[in-house]
């Protein structure tokens, strides 16, 4: 379903200018699946972002301690991901729990 003019207008009165080639690019790109179907997938991708910051942030505090052995720091890191994240794409945890387990393997 293509935006008209009447429903593109913003309630804050804002124009940015790029609404309408982002609304034709989501449409390119979504082709022919059902807008249900669709919403899965861009859920997926903002979870995969949500992740991926929360992962930069941790390791953006690791590598920024004075320590001198970042090797171990790195392999930390590394099993923190490996064991919280498969968790949480197969939805075997939640997010709010990661947080105890990542206590855990610190």
């Amino acid at each position: 379903m293509a935006r008209t003019k009447n429903n593109q207008k913003n309630n804050n009165g804002a124009k940015l200018g790029f609404e309408e080639s982002l609304w034709q690019a989501a449409d390119k790109q979504r082709g022919h699946m059902d807008a249900a179907e669709s919403k899965q997938v861009v859920l997926g991708l903002i979870f995969l972002k949500y992740i991926s910051d929360a992962f930069s942030e941790v390791y953006n505090i690791l590598a920024n301690q004075p320590y001198a052995d970042h090797l171990e720091q790195s392999r930390t890191l590394a099993t923190i991901r490996d064991t919280i994240l498969p968790k949480l794409l197969s939805g075997e945890i939640r997010v709010k729990n990661a947080g105890k387990i990542l206590e855990t393997k610190i």
